[in-house]
């Protein structure tokens, strides 16, 4: 009986040094280089709810990203001008970090942010080169219920 109690010992022992091993062969994280881009696109999402702003190279490549929520604010506070803002100079900055000097900007969805978010990118020194409003507006709608009978 005694040989059975010690042999769960014995695996535990050697399982510690094994955890050990692992504990001194940490991954270790590479820091990313600024992408060094001088021309971009940013994509403003603005809903009822929230503002999202994406900034990316000319070939969609994310390079920086902030929304109203990621900045402390929350519930109906999301969806207010200044919420925008302070999201847009956020990414703004982060962008202006990697290189990012002139912009497009295409702006989409109905919510209160769209303009303060434009003057925020300006604020923070980024060139605007052309505004586009690509909020899909359906042509005739979807199609009517079929008529009541009654």
């Amino acid at each position: 009986m005694s040989e059975q109690k010690e042999s769960p010992k014995v695996k535990k022992d050697d399982a510690a040094p094994a955890a050990a091993a692992g504990a001194e062969g940490v991954i270790k994280k590479v820091k990313k280089g600024k992408k060094n881009v001088s021309t971009g696109n940013v994509y403003v999402l603005s809903t009822f709810n929230n503002t999202i702003v994406t900034i990316t190279d000319q070939m969609g490549n994310a390079i920086a990203w902030s929304t109203a929520g990621a900045k402390g604010f929350r519930g109906s506070r999301k969806n207010t001008p200044f919420a925008a803002q302070v999201a847009a100079e956020d990414a703004g900055r982060k962008a202006a970090e990697n290189g990012m000097r002139s912009v497009q900007v295409f702006v989409n969805g109905p919510g209160a942010g769209r303009e303060s978010a434009l003057r925020a990118l300006a604020s923070v020194g980024l060139r605007v080169t052309y505004i586009e409003d690509v909020t899909p507006i359906p042509h005739n709608g979807c199609r009517p219920p079929k008529r009541r009978r009654v």
